[in-house]
């Protein structure tokens, strides 16, 4: 697969990035100031956080999840629900239909019992098969509608370790404070609202006034946008980079223009340097990702496999300042077909800290050669030409 530039691209001048993101249609409401973030670096981390902050919630919890398991980290989170519904806080849940499908019903109706308002997500249905796939891939708990919790994480054993095993999968999240916690309340209503759900009391609350230092913009994803805006930010993202991009992804399916971009980002002097899972929870994504890596390597992109577990985390840092972090993938069902939550921060205090946690994951990695790590058979090369076509569903 070959991806050839097809402009030269000038030397960016040091950008207001935020600002730019206006040129992709999002509204200027969705940009927030004086916003405090701190980095969960690990699931480790951020359960033991989330479920504090749940037990000191006054007046109203929204969740909404991917998937939700009925194990050990599953009841902790429903027992938190539980806790918050019997003091009187309002809790309202939204769950993906498919991501939980495993998921024993009595889970749902227990928290229906005591109290807590469930609402399935795209609920499968004979008379839309065509939307099946569409899913609600956010992973977010909000609290009195001025705290966020955000990031790659579902509810599971398996993302609540500090990813040392096969078992505990390495992700990360973060907490979030101030204005930008409204706009994540008001994309959580409305998505209540289109699913059928009864209107949410008690969650217009306006968001504290200056909470900290971060420039917070919020990214809503979904196929239901004319134009793709996680596609799109990541491409900006990359098109403003001076020095370095760093990125950590799970699956790699970005697409010929997001190659492009990283091209482009090579060919003007950025560093980029990105990790990927050793062994994926996907492995035909794995496969169908050396197509795209090929050209990047060749490049001089600098490609690592993280080892000792699945890695789950979503991270891009742009010139140690810049961060994005939240549920979408570098893929296509990430870009086109999922309804996604990106926060992108940029404060130089808080991107210091996630290029520690790059660093720590780098050290943990191996690097591929192209020559070693991206050969393929016969047999994989036909597969691969014949999954292409299925790459958007992936």
């Amino acid at each position: 697969m070959r991806f050839p530039l097809r402009t030269a691209t000038k030397r960016f001048l040091p950008l207001r990035r935020l600002s730019l993101l206006r040129g992709l249609g999002l509204a200027e409401g969705v940009r927030f100031y004086h916003n405090r973030v701190t980095l969960l670096p690990h699931g480790g981390d951020f359960f033991p956080a989330l479920f504090q902050a749940m037990a000191q919630a006054a007046t109203a919890i929204c969740a909404e999840f991917y998937i939700i398991k009925a194990d050990k980290t599953g009841e902790a989170f429903a027992q938190a629900l539980r806790e918050a519904a019997a003091r009187g806080v309002e809790v309202s849940l939204i769950y993906d239909a498919i991501g939980c499908f495993n998921t024993p019903a009595s889970y749902f109706q227990q928290l229906q019992a005591a109290g807590v308002r469930c609402l399935p997500f795209n609920k499968p249905a004979f008379w839309r098969l065509h939307w099946l796939d569409i899913r609600d891939h956010r992973k977010m708990v909000l609290l009195d509608g001025v705290t966020a919790f955000l990031g790659g994480l579902n509810i599971g054993d398996e993302y609540a370790g500090y990813g040392d095993s096969y078992e505990h999968w390495r992700d990360v999240g973060m907490r979030l404070d101030g204005p930008a916690a409204g706009e994540l309340q008001r994309l959580f209503r409305d998505t209540w609202q289109e699913e059928g759900g009864d209107c949410i009391p008690g969650q217009n609350l306006s968001p504290p006034g200056s909470e900290g230092e971060a420039d917070v913009i919020i990214v809503n994803g979904s196929p239901l946008h004319n134009l793709p805006l996680i596609h799109d930010a990541f491409r900006l993202a990359v098109a403003g980079a001076i020095h370095r991009i760093q990125i950590i992804t799970p699956y790699f399916l970005p697409g010929p223009r997001v190659v492009r971009s990283l091209l482009r980002a090579v060919k003007r002097g950025v560093q980029v340097q990105m990790i990927l899972p050793s062994i994926s929870d996907v492995p035909i994504v794995q496969m169908m990702s050396r197509a795209y890596l090929k050209p990047l390597m060749a490049a001089g992109v600098e490609v690592y496999a993280r080892l000792g577990t699945i890695l789950h985390a979503k991270v891009m840092l742009v010139d140690r300042r810049w961060a994005t972090l939240g549920s979408a993938n570098l893929d296509f069902r990430s870009f086109y077909r999922n309804f996604e939550l990106n926060a992108i921060v940029d404060n130089h205090a808080f991107g210091l800290q996630v290029e520690e946690l790059f660093h720590e994951e780098l050290a943990l990695s191996q690097p591929l050669c192209p020559v070693n790590n991206l050969r393929s058979t016969w047999g994989e090369r036909l597969l691969e030409w014949l999954l292409t076509p299925l790459s958007r569903f992936l």
